[in-house]
C-alpha cells in the first residue's frame, strides 16, 4: 500500500500508519480511502489481527480533513454522492468490526479525519497545540459528509454539537474531551504507548461506552430538541439570511437524525452533500479555500533572498490598532512588543485590550492563569524610544498626518539600527511619500491592518518602488507568523482595499443624499452578502478616519473618487461613530446600534423619503468597486485577480459565496458587467465610465480567470 504502513505485533495489534505520499498533511483521497476498504477486509477475514490503532505516519497531522481538490474535480452530482455513500459504508464497517479500532490522535483531525477518527471506537488524543478538533466544511459550503452530520447531534450535547458544525470551530484535545469527542487526552511522547496499551486491554475488556449525562438526554427530548433547533435555525437565518444553503442542511439532517433511523439519516446526508458540493455557493468558496492556500506559499519576491527574524517588534502609538497589532504577534507570533506612546494612557489602553482578550480565554479554559502572565508579559510600555534600537521591526499606528509619520521614521533611523524594517500602517498616504526622506528607504515598506486586528484576516503589505526584497520577505513573513492571510500590493494612493472601498461608499451616500434612508441602504448590501452595510462599516471604522482618505483619493484619481462632505460635516459635530457614542446609528444602548439615529438625518439637512429597489442600491454600489478593482489590476496594483479576490473578500468582506470582484464579474458576464456600468454612466455620470481594460476582455470574450466558462446569463446585474 502507498499510503498505509501496517505493523502486526505478537499480541494481534495491528498498527497502521497513515501517511499520504506527495501532501505536507494527512488528506482523505479516494486512494486513502481504496486502502482502507482493502485493510478492513483484511481485519475482517485475519484471525491473527485482534485489535487496530490508527496513527498518522506525519508528524503534523492525524488526517487534516478531506481532499478539496478530490471534491472539487467531481463531476456530477450522482458520482458525489456515490463517493459519501461509499464512505459510508467504509465507516460502518469500521465501527460495526467485533475488533476494536483505537484512534491515536497528534496534530489536526478535521473534516473527514474527524469522522475516521469518530468510526473507531475508542479516541485518544495529544494535548500539544498542534491537535485541532472540528468540521470546517460549513466555511467550504458544506457539511461532514462521512457520516458527521448525522452522529454529532446523537453523540453529544445538542446545542454544543450544533455550534461546532453550523460554524467550524476548532477545538483543543482538553475541550473536544470535555465535549465527548475525545476519550484521553495525553502527551505527544507516550501517545503510541498508551493507544497500545488500550488496544491490548479492550482484546479482552469490553470497549466501554461514554455514558451520556442527564443534561444531554433532556436536550434530546422531542418538545426541548425541537426548541434547541428553532433557536439554532433563526440565529442561522440572523447570521447568514439564507445566503448560505449549507447550514440549512445541517440543521435539516440532525433533526432527522433524532427522529429518524441512522440508515434514513445518512441518505439524507448523502444527498445534501452531493447538492452543495455542486452548487455554486460551495464552488466559489473552494475558489477561495485554494486561493488563500497558495498565498500562504506566495513570497511576492523573484529573489532568493531570505528574511530575517522578527523576535522584538516595536509599535508607535498605542490606540485601538497598535493594541491590535501587539496583540497579534504577541498571541500568534510569540513575539516581544515594545509600545510608546505620547500618553501613559495610550499604553495602558493596549495593555486593557490584551487582559479583556486573555480573560476570555481563561473563562473558556482555553489558558491558564500562568500561560496569560506570560504572554502579557512580552508587551512594555515607554513614552520615548528607549528599546527600539534593538527592534527588527517598527510598526507606525498613529492617525494620518504625513508629516507626523516622516517625524517618526526620521527618529527611528537616527537610532542607527541599519536592518530595522520601518512599516507605517497608514490606510491611503502613499509609502514612497512617507519614505521620501528616509536615509534607508529599501527598509520601509506599509504594512496595512484591518480593524479589529485580532478578527480581520487581511494584511495588505505595501512595496514602494524602493523598497528592498530583504525588507519585504522580512513584513511577509511576520504577517503569516502573525496568522494573517498576507498579500502584497504596489504603492499607491488607497492601495488596494481602500481604493476600492471608497467608491463604494460615495455611491452608497449619494444614495442616502437623495433622500434613500441609511438602513435602506444598509440593508440591501447586507442581503446581497456584504457582512455589515456601508453606512454601518463608517462606524465601526470611524467617520473620522474615512473622512481623512476621501481627500487623499480625490486628488489622485479625481470625478471618480469624488465624494460628499457628509462626513466632514459629521466630524465636525463629533459625530464620529462607534467609538464616540453615535454616527450613522446611536449608542448609547446596544438594541439602539440596529437603528438609524434620525436626528443624523436633521444635521445634514436630508429628508429620507426616496424608495429604491434593492437591486438598484446594490448596482449602484457594487458596480463602483468592481470597476475600480478592474483599473487597480489595469495599474498593477494587484499582481493578479486572486489577489484582488482575496484582498476583498478578506479586508472588507466582500461576500465569499460569490467569489470575489473578479470571480464574481466573471459569474456575470464581463459583457453584462460592461452593459450595466454604461448604462449607469448615461444616467447618473461619467464615474461609471467602465476601464478600458474590462471593455477589451469583454469584446474578446475573456475572462479573468481561465478556468472560468463564459457566461451565458448577458444580463444586466
Amino acid at each position: 500500500m502507498d499510503t498505509l504502513t501496517t505493523t502486526l505485533d505478537d499480541q494481534g495489534i495491528l498498527t497502521v500508519a497513515i501517511d499520504v505520499p506527495n501532501e505536507s498533511m494527512n488528506v482523505l483521497n479516494q486512494a486513502l480511502a481504496q486502502e482502507f476498504d482493502a485493510l478492513t477486509d483484511r481485519i475482517e477475514n485475519d484471525s491473527t489481527i485482534n485489535s487496530v490503532i490508527l496513527i498518522s505516519g506525519k508528524d503534523n497531522s492525524f488526517v487534516a480533513g478531506a481532499d478539496i481538490k478530490m471534491l472539487k474535480s467531481v463531476a456530477s452530482f450522482e458520482e458525489t454522492r456515490q463517493l459519501i455513500l461509499n464512505g459510508h459504508k467504509l465507516f460502518n464497517r469500521m465501527n460495526e468490526s467485533s475488533k476494536p479500532f483505537v484512534a491515536a490522535i497528534h496534530g489536526p483531525c478535521l473534516g473527514g479525519g474527524l469522522e475516521l477518527a469518530l468510526a473507531c471506537h475508542y479516541r485518544i488524543a495529544t494535548d500539544d497545540t498542534k491537535t485541532k478538533i472540528g468540521f470546517p466544511e460549513v466555511m467550504l459550503g458544506l457539511l461532514p459528509g462521512g457520516r458527521g452530520a448525522t452522529l454529532i447531534p446523537r453523540m453529544i450535547s445538542l446545542p454544543k454539537g450544533l455550534d461546532l458544525l453550523l460554524t467550524g470551530r476548532q477545538l483543543d484535545a482538553t475541550r473536544a474531551r470535555r465535549l465527548g469527542l475525545i476519550d484521553e487526552v495525553v502527551s505527544p511522547a507516550i501517545l503510541a504507548e498508551v493507544a497500545r496499551k488500550t488496544a491490548l486491554n479492550f482484546i479482552d475488556t469490553k470497549i466501554p461506552k461514554r455514558k451520556q449525562l442527564l443534561r444531554e438526554r433532556m436536550l434530546r427530548m422531542p418538545w426541548i430538541r425541537d426548541i434547541v433547533l428553532r433557536k439554532a435555525s433563526q440565529q442561522v437565518m440572523k447570521t447568514t439570511r439564507g445566503l448560505y444553503p449549507a447550514p440549512l442542511a445541517i440543521l435539516e439532517i440532525a433533526k432527522t437524525s433524532l427522529k429518524s433511523s441512522l440508515i434514513q439519516t445518512l441518505d439524507l446526508e448523502s444527498t445534501r452533500f452531493a447538492e452543495l458540493a455542486m452548487s455554486a455557493e460551495a464552488k466559489q468558496l473552494m475558489n477561495i479555500y485554494f486561493a488563500s492556500n497558495d498565498l500562504k506559499k506566495e513570497r511576492f519576491i523573484d529573489s532568493d533572498v531570505g528574511n530575517r527574524e522578527v523576535n522584538r517588534l516595536g509599535i508607535l502609538g498605542g490606540g485601538l490598532m497598535g493594541a491590535g497589532i501587539a496583540l497579534v504577534s504577541i498571541d500568534k507570533g510569540s513575539t516581544s512588543v515594545r509600545m510608546k506612546d505620547i500618553r501613559h494612557e495610550g499604553i495602558l489602553g493596549a495593555y486593557r485590550h490584551l487582559d479583556a482578550f486573555y480573560s476570555k480565554r481563561v473563562k473558556r479554559r482555553i489558558l491558564s492563569q500562568e500561560q496569560v502572565k506570560k504572554r502579557m508579559n512580552r508587551l512594555t510600555g515607554t513614552l520615548d524610544y528607549s528599546g527600539f534600537h534593538s527592534c527588527d521591526l517598527i510598526v507606525e499606528a498613529v492617525f494620518e498626518d504625513l508629516p507626523l509619520k516622516q517625524q517618526m521614521l526620521a527618529d527611528i533611523e537616527a537610532l542607527g539600527n541599519e536592518h530595522t524594517v520601518f512599516a507605517s500602517n497608514t490606510s491611503s498616504i502613499p509609502i514612497g511619500d512617507i519614505a521620501a526622506n528616509a536615509i534607508r528607504p529599501g527598509n520601509v515598506l506599509g504594512m496595512h491592518y484591518f480593524s479589529p486586528v485580532e478578527k480581520m484576516p487581511l494584511l495588505e503589505i505595501i512595496r514602494h518602488s524602493g523598497t528592498s526584497d530583504q525588507a519585504l520577505a522580512t513584513a511577509v513573513a511576520f504577517g503569516k507568523k502573525q496568522g494573517k492571510t498576507v498579500v502584497v500590493v504596489k504603492d499607491g494612493p488607497g492601495f488596494y482595499v481602500n481604493r476600492i472601498l471608497a467608491p463604494y461608499i460615495n455611491a452608497a451616500m449619494r444614495c442616502g443624499m437623495e433622500g434613500v434612508p441609511f438602513d435602506t441602504i444598509d440593508r440591501a448590501l447586507v442581503n446581497f452578502g456584504f457582512p455589515v452595510g456601508p453606512f454601518k462599516l463608517l462606524d465601526e471604522v470611524g467617520i473620522d478616519v474615512g473622512s481623512k482618505v476621501q481627500p487623499v483619493l480625490e486628488e489622485a484619481f479625481g470625478r471618480r473618487m469624488q465624494g460628499s462632505d457628509l462626513q466632514k460635516k459629521l466630524v465636525e459635530s463629533n459625530r464620529v461613530g462607534k467609538k464616540s457614542g453615535k454616527g450613522f446609528y446611536l449608542y448609547d444602548k446596544p438594541k439602539n446600534s440596529k437603528k438609524i439615529d434620525e436626528a443624523v438625518y436633521h444635521e445634514l439637512g436630508i429628508v429620507p423619503r426616496k424608495q429604491m429597489p434593492a437591486s438598484e442600491i446594490v448596482e449602484q454600489c457594487l458596480l463602483m468597486m468592481l470597476n475600480e478593482a478592474v483599473l487597480c489590476l489595469a495599474d498593477k496594483i494587484i499582481s493578479s485577480p486572486r489577489d484582488g479576490d482575496i484582498a476583498a473578500v478578506f479586508g472588507i468582506g466582500f461576500p465569499p459565496f460569490r467569489g470575489g470582484p473578479f470571480r464574481y464579474m466573471d459569474e456575470q458576464g464581463l459583457p453584462a458587467t460592461v452593459n450595466a456600468l454604461q448604462r449607469l454612466q448615461n444616467d447618473i455620470g461619467n464615474q461609471y465610465e467602465p476601464a478600458s481594460l474590462l471593455v477589451e476582455m469583454a469584446k474578446n470574450s475573456q475572462n479573468f480567470y481561465n478556468d472560468t466558462q463564459s457566461s451565458d446569463r448577458q444580463k444586466d446585474m
